[in-house]
C-alpha cells in the first residue's frame, strides 16, 4: 500500500444515525464517498456492517485494503474496527478538515451541544456542554418539526421566513413541547414557532461559547449545522451579545465525527508503521 493509496474508513454511530466516510489519506486527504443511515428500529451492529460494505463495494475495495477502520460515538456497535476515538476528538479533527485554522468547534448533535476549544493539531484543549435536557438538541427540533408537519430538511428555510419569532420555554423538552402546542392553538405561524425554537437553542450555544471564552474561527459541526435557520439564529444572538466571532459550517458538517475518525486512523496507521520501521532498522 503506497502512501498515495492509504484508505481509511471512519464510522460514527450516533443516537439516531450511522454516518460513515471512506477517505484517501495522504498529504491532502480527501473524501471518496460518504453514507448516512437512520437507525430507526434496526440493529446498529448489523447496520454499521452494511454501511461499511456499501462504501467498500462502491470503490471495488475489500476490508483488507483498509489501512485503518476507526469508530467514534457508540464504538461497540462497530464489529470490524481497527480502533476507536472519542467523539470530541473526532469532531475537532473533522472541523479542522473543513477549516484548517479552526480554534473552536460547536458539535450540535441529536442529543446535546458541545463547545470545544482545539489546538492547532486538532486536539481537545477544553470544552463545555449542555445538560441532558432534550429541548436543546437536534432531536427536539426533529420532534417539533414532525408535529408541525414539516420534513427536517424544510425547517431551516421555514425559519428564515419568520417575522415575529416566539421563543418556547427552555426549561425542559416537555414544557417546551407544551408551549409549542399552545402557540399552534393561538395561531402563531409555523415560521415564528420554528425561529423561536432556533433562538432558544442558539441562546444555549452562545452561552457555552462565552463560558468557554471561545476564539475564532468557530466551526459548527453535526446535523444542526446544516440547518440554515439554526446557523442564522446563532449568528444573530452572538452579534446581539457583542461577540465578534467568525463562524463557519460545511456541506459535510454532519460527517465531522466520521471524517475525524478516518483522519486520526490514518495518522495512527502512519505512526505505527514508522515505529515498526524504526524497530526493524535498530534490529539490523
Amino acid at each position: 500500500m503506497s502512501n498515495n493509496n492509504i484508505y481509511t474508513i471512519g464510522i460514527d454511530v450516533g443516537g439516531s444515525c450511522i454516518k460513515a466516510v471512506l477517505m484517501q489519506y495522504c498529504t491532502s486527504p480527501k473524501i471518496l464517498i460518504s453514507k448516512t443511515e437512520k437507525i430507526r428500529k434496526r440493529n446498529p451492529l448489523i447496520l454499521s456492517e452494511e454501511v461499511m460494505n456499501y462504501l467498500l463495494e462502491k470503490f471495488s475495495l475489500k476490508y483488507d485494503d483498509m489501512a485503518y477502520v476507526a469508530s467514534t460515538g457508540e464504538g461497540e456497535m462497530v464489529r470490524r474496527k481497527t480502533g476507536h476515538f472519542y467523539s470530541m476528538t473526532t469532531h475537532s479533527r473533522g472541523a479542522q478538515f473543513f477549516h484548517k485554522d479552526c480554534k473552536t468547534v460547536v458539535d450540535m448533535g441529536a442529543l446535546y451541544v458541545r463547545a470545544i476549544k482545539v489546538s492547532s493539531e486538532g486536539r481537545v484543549m477544553d470544552y463545555k456542554m449542555t445538560g441532558q435536557c432534550a429541548s436543546g438538541s437536534g432531536q427536539f427540533i426533529e420532534n417539533i418539526s414532525r408535529y408541525l408537519g414539516l420534513a427536517i430538511e424544510e425547517v431551516g428555510d421555514v425559519s428564515l421566513k419568520s417575522q415575529v419569532p416566539e421563543t418556547p420555554s427552555g426549561i425542559c423538552a416537555v414544557l417546551a413541547e407544551t408551549d409549542v402546542i399552545n402557540m399552534v392553538s393561538r395561531g402563531i405561524s409555523t415560521p415564528d414557532i420554528i425561529k423561536g425554537i432556533h433562538l432558544s437553542i442558539a441562546g444555549r450555544v452562545v452561552k457555552l461559547l462565552s463560558s468557554l471564552k471561545a476564539e475564532s474561527p468557530i466551526v459548527l459541526t453535526g446535523g444542526m449545522a446544516l440547518n440554515k435557520g439554526m446557523v442564522q439564529a446563532i449568528t444573530e444572538l452572538a452579534k446581539d451579545s457583542k461577540y465578534d466571532w467568525e463562524m463557519f459550517t460545511d456541506p459535510n458538517a454532519s460527517y465531522a465525527g466520521a471524517i475525524g475518525a478516518a483522519l486520526w486512523g490514518g495518522y495512527r496507521y502512519n505512526k505505527l508503521k514508522e515505529k515498526d520501521n524504526n524497530f526493524v532498522f535498530q534490529k539490523q
